[in-house]
C-alpha cells in the first residue's frame, strides 16, 4: 500500500508539473523541459556507459537556436536536423525488431545521443509552436494521448493478455495490450477534438495513431537499452515511476514524426 501511495503522489506531482508548466506559457513549458532533458541525457548515458558533458551543451545550444531562430533557419537547419531524428529512429527501429543487441559504438553513441534523444527533445518542446503561434492545447493533448495509451495498454494486458509482443525485450507487453491502448488512445483524441476546439477530429485521431505506435516502439526501444544495461529504470529520480527518461521514453520517440506531421498540415493547409 505504502509503495502504492508513493506512486501514485510521484505520479500526480509530476504530471501537476507538466501541465501547469505547459499553460502558464511557453518559456515555463521550454523551461521544465530544459530540466528534463538535462536529467534525460544524464541518465541515457548511463545506459550506453557514456560520459560527455558536451552533449549538455549540444542540447542547450540547438535548443536555444532552433527556438530564437525556428522561422529563419527551418530550411537551412530544423529540416535536415529533423530528417536526421528521423532516419536514426528508424534505424533504432529496424535494431529492435531485427538483432538481439543494438550495437553502440564509441561513434554511434554520440550520434545516438544527439539525434535520438537531444533532437526529439527539442522537437518535443517545438510541437506547440508548429504554426508560429503558442497552443499548449496541442502538446496538451499529445501528452494525454500517450498517457491514455500507457494506462489502457497496461489494464487490458494485465486481464486480457495472451499473446506477447515482443517477448524477449519486454515479456509483460503483450499484442491485446497494444490494441486496448491504441484503441482508447483514439477514443480519447476523438474526445480531446470535440472538447478543445482546436484541430479537426480527423487530425487529432491521426496525432492519437502517431503517438499510440511510435510512442510503444519507443517505448520498447528504451527497454532494450536498459536490458543491455542490465537495469530496471534509467533513473531513481521519480519513486514508483524510475527516471525521467522511463517517463518521456513514449513521447520523446513519438516526437520528430508528430512534428513532422503537424508541419506538412501547416505547409499544406
Amino acid at each position: 500500500m505504502k509503495e502504492l501511495l508513493t506512486r501514485a503522489l510521484s505520479g500526480f506531482l509530476y504530471i501537476s508539473l507538466l501541465l501547469v508548466s505547459i499553460f502558464i506559457n511557453k518559456y515555463t513549458f521550454i523551461g521544465i523541459f530544459l530540466i528534463f532533458g538535462i536529467i534525460a541525457i544524464y541518465e541515457f548515458q548511463k545506459l550506453i556507459h557514456l560520459k560527455n558533458k558536451r552533449l549538455y551543451i549540444i542540447f542547450i545550444g540547438l535548443l536555444a537556436i532552433l527556438h530564437i531562430f525556428e522561422d529563419k533557419i527551418y530550411f537551412y537547419v530544423t529540416l535536415p536536423v529533423l530528417t536526421l531524428t528521423i532516419i536514426t529512429e528508424l534505424f533504432l527501429v529496424k535494431d529492435l525488431v531485427t538483432i538481439r543487441i543494438i550495437p553502440m559504438f564509441e561513434k554511434r553513441k554520440y550520434f545516438t545521443s544527439i539525434f535520438y534523444l537531444i533532437t526529439s527533445i527539442i522537437f518535443l518542446t517545438l510541437i506547440p509552436n508548429y504554426s508560429g503561434k503558442y497552443q499548449p492545447l496541442i502538446i496538451a493533448g499529445a501528452f494525454l494521448i500517450t498517457w491514455v495509451n500507457d494506462t489502457f495498454a497496461y489494464l487490458v494486458g494485465k486481464n486480457f493478455g495472451k499473446n506477447k509482443l515482443l517477448e524477449r525485450i519486454s515479456p509483460k507487453k503483450t499484442i491485446e495490450g497494444f490494441i486496448g491502448g491504441f484503441i482508447f488512445s483514439i477514443l480519447a483524441g476523438y474526445l480531446i477534438a470535440i472538447f478543445s476546439h482546436t484541430l479537426s477530429i480527423g487530425i487529432w485521431l491521426i496525432i492519437s495513431i502517431i503517438m499510440s505506435i511510435f510512442g510503444m516502439l519507443g517505448d520498447l526501444i528504451q527497454s532494450k537499452f536498459k536490458r543491455q544495461a542490465g537495469v530496471k529504470d534509467s533513473g531513481t529520480i521519480m519513486p514508483g515511476h524510475g527516471g525521467i527518461y522511463d517517463r518521456l521514453d513514449s513521447v520523446i520517440f513519438a516526437s520528430p514524426f508528430l512534428y513532422a506531421f503537424l508541419q506538412i498540415l501547416a505547409h499544406v493547409s
